[in-house]
């Protein structure tokens, strides 16, 4: 399903652009605390080992870099849905180990977060996918080529 009317098209854009944006600070900030803070404070519902918790802090955190920088530079941007796609399984993982837990409403902020990953993922394959720049490929010193970014 794509949008085609340029006006909703342009919504739609600036609706992702704000869920992305919003999404990346949201993982920027978890992840980096599950870096930076010592062991102890990062005990949970269930006991996971550090070295799991520490692993799922960088995927969060480079997961929120993913969600920007490829779509924001046209640089590779098909990882754009596929970081989305990751921080979907982070999410739903995370929403398990909440309830298995025993904390049934704390689980609905996980599962909002996975959904607008979900809505990242989905929007950026299919709806409104980023287009990799096109590179101008010198011929000669007059002429030049527009070539599709691989």
């Amino acid at each position: 399903m794509r949008v085609n009317n340029g006006r909703n098209q342009r919504k739609a854009g600036i609706a992702l652009w704000t869920v992305q944006v919003l999404l990346a600070l949201v993982f920027l900030f978890a992840g980096g605390t599950k870096l930076v803070l010592p062991a102890e404070m990062l005990k949970g519902p269930i006991a996971f080992p550090e070295l799991f918790i520490r692993f799922i802090g960088v995927c969060e955190f480079l997961g929120g870099v993913g969600l920007i920088l490829p779509a924001a530079l046209r640089i590779k941007a098909y990882l754009t849905p596929l970081a989305a796609t990751g921080l979907v399984i982070i999410m739903i993982g995370a929403t398990v180990t909440t309830l298995v837990g025993g904390l049934g409403a704390g689980a609905i902020v996980p599962a909002v977060v996975g959904a607008l990953a979900a809505t990242v993922a989905y929007g950026r394959w299919r709806v409104i996918p980023v287009r990799a720049a096109a590179r101008t490929i010198p011929i000669d010193r007059y002429t030049s080529v527009k070539a599709r970014a691989a």
